[in-house]
């Protein structure tokens, strides 16, 4: 199991709110909690319906997931910049890992399905709305390859678009860890390479002026509440760049580890460059 990535300098905490402050909360909170919980009943009561009809594949409730998320930052006053587009044809996504933001981030521009770490099935209300969206949950474990490999070829033989975070943990977001080739393996225990592409994606959090750039970072001990209070106070909000690179073909690499580190390659070099430069560790993959 991946280790989760930790850091001796964390940001301040959003400490006591102001009258002004729990207004913003309650501002963009409550239609932002409207949007998700009410779509989400709405899909699960489409799902009654779609499942017995389509089986694994999700002709519809993605849609409402996409515009859930397309709403959030509306809601939450984060712009949204994108750079480049989601690859077309059979293709699984990676992506840098840097917030539960990530979450709304990448389903806003396109129908993904998300791969997670089992534990977070177990997780209260966090693991249920994943359950719900169609997360498949996994164990990072090297000896289940050919049980991630199956697993994988019936999701994308429904259609389904694949994401997970390579680095296995969520940091600070002013760095790319080492991407771990684990997952990278099911590509390759298949006859499903043969059209199968890995779309690497770079996200780079842009915080409030004035504000820490790790603003909207998520990572380590953090609690998921004061974080999420901390957003939707900010009086001002910041930004988010997603940058769609371009995909690269499954049976053109020389093996998972060739495979992971060239996706890690040009994500971070994605994350960096966008990034202004900072002095010290904080720079440095």
């Amino acid at each position: 199991m991946t280790p989760t990535w930790q850091s001796d300098d964390l940001p301040e905490g959003p400490g006591p709110l102001s009258a002004r402050a729990w207004f913003r909360v309650l501002r963009r909170g409550v239609p932002l909690g409207v949007v998700v919980f009410g779509c989400l009943g709405l899909m699960l009561l489409l799902r009654v319906v779609e499942r017995p009809l389509f089986g694994l594949r999700r002709p519809v409730t993605p849609w409402i997931t996409r515009f859930v998320c397309l709403s959030a930052f509306v809601l939450m006053g984060i712009r949204r910049n994108v750079r480049g587009a989601p690859a077309k044809g059979r293709c699984v996504v990676v992506a840098n890992h840097a917030s539960w933001l990530d979450i709304f981030t990448l389903n806003a521009g396109d129908r993904v399905y998300f791969v997670s770490k089992a534990e977070v099935a177990g997780w209260p209300g966090i693991g249920w709305l994943a359950r719900a969206t169609g997360t498949v949950f996994i164990n990072r474990d090297r000896k289940e390859a050919k049980a991630h490999s199956t697993l994988f070829a019936e999701r994308l033989a429904a259609g389904h678009r694949l994401l997970f975070f390579p680095e296995g943990t969520s940091t600070d977001g002013r760095r790319v860890l080492s991407f771990k080739s684990t997952l990278f393996q099911a590509f390759f225990d298949s006859d499903m390479n043969s059209d199968l592409s890995v779309q690497p994606v770079s996200v780079i959090y842009r915080p409030p002026a004035g504000e820490d750039p790790r603003f909207y970072a998520w990572w380590g001990d953090m609690d998921f509440g004061p974080h999420l209070l901390k957003v939707l106070a900010a009086r001002r909000q910041g930004s988010v760049d997603v940058i769609y690179h371009a995909s690269v073909p499954v049976d053109g690499a020389r093996g998972r580890k060739a495979l992971a580190a060239q996706c890690e390659d040009i994500v971070r070099a994605g994350v960096m460059d966008a990034l202004p430069p900072t002095p010290g560790p904080s720079s440095l993959p």
